[in-house]
């Protein structure tokens, strides 16, 4: 049986406990009790989160356990002299350590993530990279796995983060059934961006939500204003005026936004050649696909590729 220890603070927030109904619903999909979890904190008992009620934890001891993870809060709290003894001490004795959300800001502290990459919330990047120079800070991931030491995004990016550690664990098809009864996709893919397109564009209206929308279902296309004012049921200079005022951007950079997402996506999966992809993405060819990833995330889609396929290729 593989023991999980959660390192629990005042504070910290709920979300992050998510993990322990993955390692529960693997037990079930496997039949029998694979995972053992147990919450901890410094002194034990209750601790409050900050949702405002309290879960029981164990005290620190000298319990050996197979992963340990240490979540994170709303605030970015002071870790205790002890809570960073116990984790220094994990990374020694566990097979894998981890940080959930900000709990990154803890095991940097405690000098676990330096040299090494990690991600954390994205709304906390900036104060991680000024106060951990030392660590390679990719805040534009879901998760991120060095060797031994596994950190993820946000909150609800915990649940992709135990579902690759069940993966590693068991096997693709078990974390594909309890992705499933948890009602989420099989898993994210670690590289894939914190972000949505069509979130960050945050349309108001009904009618350029349904371009959005077309345009999604359309990237193939070549996309024209004039498609998506049609859409949209507006004129090109009505359409075109009225996305702007909602969104921001022009609706050429919105498509582009789009597309690479889309791409983003299919390289991350790992079955399609960097030439279909550009062709199914709208992109046209993998020339101008690379000089939009380029602008975008600093680097061609054959890296990203390559640091996907590294993440997998991970040894337990």
């Amino acid at each position: 049986m593989l023991r999980i220890g959660i390192v629990l603070y005042p504070g910290f927030q709920v979300m992050n406990l998510a993990v322990s109904t993955v390692f529960e619903f693997a037990n079930l999909a496997l039949g029998k009790p694979a995972y053992e979890v147990a919450l901890l904190s410094e002194h034990g008992g209750p601790v409050p989160a900050s949702a405002g009620f309290a879960v029981h934890t164990q005290p620190f001891d000298e319990s050996r356990f197979d992963t340990v993870l240490v979540v994170g809060d709303n605030e970015i709290i002071e870790p205790s002299p002890a809570l960073l003894d116990f984790v220094q001490q994990a990374a020694r004795t566990s097979r894998r350590i981890g940080a959930t959300c900000t709990g990154a800001f803890n095991l940097a502290q405690a000098g676990i993530l330096d040299g090494r990459r990690a991600t954390t919330h994205w709304f906390f990047a900036a104060k991680f990279r000024h106060d951990y120079p030392n660590v390679a800070l990719e805040e534009d991931r879901i998760f991120i796995i060095d060797g031994p030491v596994w950190t993820s995004a946000g909150m609800t990016a915990c649940i992709d983060l135990a579902l690759a550690l069940v993966e590693k664990d068991f096997g693709v098809e078990v974390a594909r059934q309890v992705a499933r009864k948890l009602v989420v996709y099989h898993r994210r893919a670690g590289g894939q961006s914190q972000f949505s397109a069509l979130l960050e564009l945050a349309p108001r209206s009904d009618r350029i939500q349904t371009a959005l929308a077309y345009a999604k279902q359309h990237l193939h296309t070549a996309l024209s204003v004039e498609q998506l004012a049609e859409a949209a049921h507006l004129s090109p200079r009505q359409f075109s005026r009225t996305f702007r005022a909602e969104t921001g951007q022009s609706p050429a950079k919105a498509v582009e936004h789009l597309r690479l997402e889309a791409a983003r996506l299919m390289l991350e999966s790992g079955r399609h050649p960097i030439d279909v992809i550009a062709r199914e993405t709208g992109f046209g060819d993998r020339e101008r696909m690379r000089r939009a990833f380029l602008r975008a995330f600093g680097q061609p889609p054959q890296a990203i590729r390559r640091t996907t396929r590294g993440e997998h290729a991970q040894p337990n």
